[in-house]
């Protein structure tokens, strides 16, 4: 297990940078379990920044998955929160982007707790107060 602590909002590169080089070489699917504004998109968006992408990083809330280009591919961030089961999940093919070999960003995948590659990474973020994060990998 890896852990850092998050001061504030500029440690996050930081974060993003270590999170990433330690996992180097395994799963490129990483599930985040944090509560409710914990900042699971906010360190997505750091993630994202890390792996190049340009564009704006944003919630896919309404869409459940905004692709980004990365300087190494597509990268692919979901949001099950609104999900009512499964087969919502089937019905977007995520077989394609989850098997894909590209990194795959999940929030709230306990929605598809029965869908979830066995080689994927939790991110566990525990709020320890206004601005400060602890941000665990566990695998």
């Amino acid at each position: 297990m890896k852990e850092i602590v998050v001061n504030n909002p500029e440690d996050l590169h930081h974060a993003a940078q270590k999170i990433l080089e330690t996992v180097n070489s395994k799963s490129r699917i990483f599930l985040f379990d944090a509560v409710m504004g914990a900042g699971k998109t906010t360190f997505i968006k750091a993630l994202c920044r890390y792996l190049g992408v340009q564009e704006n990083v944003s919630s896919p809330t309404f869409s459940i998955v905004n692709e980004y280009r990365g300087i190494d591919g597509p990268v692919y961030h979901f949001d099950f929160y609104r999900i009512k089961d499964e087969k919502e999940a089937y019905d977007l093919g995520y077989e394609e982007y989850f098997y894909s070999g590209h990194y795959c960003f999940i929030e709230w995948p306990q929605k598809i707790s029965n869908l979830i590659p066995d080689d994927a990474l939790s991110v566990k973020i525990e709020v320890t107060g206004s601005e400060t994060r602890i941000i665990k990998l566990l695998d």
